[in-house]
């Protein structure tokens, strides 16, 4: 006799249609075996107690389904994994910023019949400078970068002013420089490995960690690098740009301070936040004698050494691991490595101006030959102090910004697809590399092209700043710099021509006729700081026009003036007089009331600006 089929119902899935569709099939099945189905009888406490597992394994069923998508995981720590998926490192705490200005004496000595600042007393601040509150010791800002007194470049300005003065002379001059800093805090942890362990991991737990900050070997004093994944072999890094470094570039170290370059490094880790209070580092799996990642490919180790390859035609190579090698990085063995990392950021590190004027930090003077009266007063006279507010400080990536960060970060690349991409990859360069101040990047013209060139031939046009944030051209080493950064993501079949940009230095002159009862000096000194103010070269980018009609509108808008009644914009030209080389026909490049710049990438610039802005008041 055949057995009878039975209807199951699968779309029930909560506690009430599951007990209901149990009743149901008791009832159609089970007629005359069990007919009791009152809420008391022991029948149906069984029923309720299937219904309530299988209400339990849905919900479970559900939320395991919905924190396997983005959009809808809601445990932190799934939604940690799923951003370092789509390639995101979450924040678990927000730094506040600042700028910290530093200030010291120097004496003044006499150079030839005029006093000048003896820079031979000049002050050394290592890296990692910290900065504090008196009143409150537990907010701490952190400066990165070093600072040398005696060095003044475009990137990295030393002010000089007099301090005081005796006789009508100077007797010491008051040198400032300024840095950015973070609030941080630096710790130190370590951790003692033994036997190698592939892919051995370690935890740092805390509160408001803010990330590695270097990680040292106490063993060989060797340093370990941060990568974003372990198959990552090279690494950016920096020489000093000194003679002994690079005797071709070193005459540049001025505006190039360091030079970059591209090292393949074994000692590497990887490092992701577990959840908000614990950052994981992750080492890689070789060891230290075992050097594959140094093997050249060739057709013997690449299409015959895959062995578990019946066709090496179709195989997908990775660029990171070619060869299919453990180029994964080492494994720390027998030793004890060195880690200090950062803490700090929230809103109570968004400290007032003027608070942070205590200094913690490895100071000292370049040259030893001094006198020790002086020198001891120079190095009480270094202060510190923030001119603005802290601010940026907050918590850590809430929910739905770790939603929104990850999805934009997954939708960019690191690799320069567009042309805005090399543009925003080169002006983020750091700047003690050189600062790139302009840029702009176009095709290169096609009349410029030789026969058998690839159309994919990109011109990038770069100018810097030089000590008084005027513009300049770039450096040789400067230029070198920005092809080392650009090498790590230009796409195969790119190629980018760095050039310089053209400078075309102007004046303006101006007639304006100014309403009864003003004061005709005080309305057009107005009108001189707003035209400065309109031409500030921060406020002007390569290929920019000039709109005189907006100038007339700017000026109009002055209180006072009743009539502009001329604009007049003259090129200025000649080396000699301190202003660019190439002349340009301004009356030839105006259209309707536009100057247009050269098809030769260029930019206007006003280079001195209490004397090329001139005003006339003129009678009605």
């Amino acid at each position: 006799m055949a057995t009878k089929r039975k209807n199951i119902q699968y779309i029930n899935r909560d506690f009430s249609e599951i007990r209901a569709s149990l009743v149901d099939f008791s009832r159609t099945y089970y007629p005359t075996t069990y007919n009791d189905f009152s809420p008391t009888s022991p029948g149906m406490m069984f029923m309720e107690m299937a219904a309530y597992v299988g209400d339990v394994l849905s919900f479970y069923l559900d939320n395991q389904i919905q924190e396997t998508y983005l959009q809808y995981a809601r445990q932190t720590n799934n939604l940690y994994e799923l951003a370092y998926m789509f390639g995101y490192k979450p924040n678990v705490t927000q730094v506040a910023t600042t700028n910290i200005d530093f200030y010291q004496q120097v004496p003044s000595i006499l150079s030839g019949s005029s006093y000048v600042p003896d820079f031979t007393y000049s002050l050394f601040i290592n890296q990692n400078a910290q900065v504090q509150s008196p009143l409150n010791t537990s907010t701490t800002f952190l400066i990165e970068d070093p600072i040398d007194f005696s060095v003044s470049s475009s990137g990295d300005p030393t002010e000089i002013s007099i301090f005081s003065i005796s006789s009508g002379n100077p007797i010491y001059f008051l040198l400032k420089k300024s840095r950015k800093a973070i609030s941080a805090k630096i710790n130190t942890t370590q951790f003692s490995f033994g036997a190698p362990i592939p892919f051995s991991t370690v935890e740092i737990n805390t509160s408001n960690i803010v990330g590695v900050l270097d990680v040292i070997d106490s063993e060989t004093n060797e340093q370990w690098y941060e990568v974003d994944y372990l198959g990552q072999e090279m690494v950016f890094n920096s020489i000093k740009n000194t003679n002994i470094n690079d005797p071709n570039l070193s005459q540049y170290s001025g505006d190039t301070p360091y030079l970059l370059k591209l090292d393949k490094i074994q000692r590497r880790f990887a490092t992701r936040f577990l959840d908000s209070g614990s950052l994981q580092l992750q080492f890689g799996a070789g060891n230290v004698n075992d050097n594959d990642e140094s093997i050249v490919p060739n057709p013997n180790n690449v299409g015959i050494g895959l062995p578990f390859e019946k066709n090496k035609l179709t195989t997908a190579y990775a660029p990171d691991n070619f060869l299919f090698t453990r180029t994964y990085g080492i494994a720390p063995s027998n030793t004890t490595l060195i880690v200090r990392y950062l803490t700090g950021g929230g809103v109570a590190d968004n400290v007032f101006a003027n608070s942070l004027t205590t200094l913690t930090a490895d100071t000292k003077f370049l040259n030893s030959n001094l006198n020790a009266t002086t020198a001891n007063t120079i190095f009480a006279s270094l202060a510190v102090t923030n001119p603005l507010a802290a601010d940026g400080g907050g918590d850590g990536d809430s929910i739905e910004e770790i939603r929104q960060n990850s999805s934009a970060n997954f939708a960019s690349q690191l690799r320069n697809v567009t042309q805005n991409d090399y543009l925003v990859r080169t002006l983020s360069m750091p700047a003690k590399y050189g600062a790139v101040s302009k840029a702009y990047i176009e095709p290169t013209k096609a009349q410029s092209i030789s026969a058998g060139e690839s159309q994919s031939i990109l011109d990038l046009y770069v100018l810097s700043y030089d000590v008084n944030n005027q513009l300049s051209l770039c450096s040789p080493a400067l230029k070198q710099n920005i092809t080392t950064y650009l090498s790590q993501y230009r796409m195969v079949n790119d190629s980018v021509n760095i050039k310089d940009a053209f400078i075309i230095n102007i004046g303006v002159n101006f007639d304006i006729i100014v309403l009864p009862n003003y004061n005709s000096n005080e309305v057009l000194t107005k009108c001189i700081i707003a035209l400065q103010d309109y031409f500030t070269i921060d406020k002007w980018s390569i290929n920019q026009p000039i709109i005189l009609r907006d100038i007339y509108v700017l000026l109009d808008l002055i209180d006072g003036v009743q009539t502009v009644k001329t604009i007049d914009i003259k090129n200025l030209v000649g080396e000699n007089l301190g202003y660019s080389k190439y002349a340009y026909d301004i009356s030839a490049a105006t259209v309707s009331n536009v100057i247009y710049p050269s098809l030769d990438p260029s930019i206007f610039e006003i280079k001195y600006a209490n004397t090329d802005i001139q005003g006339r008041i003129v009678p009605l």
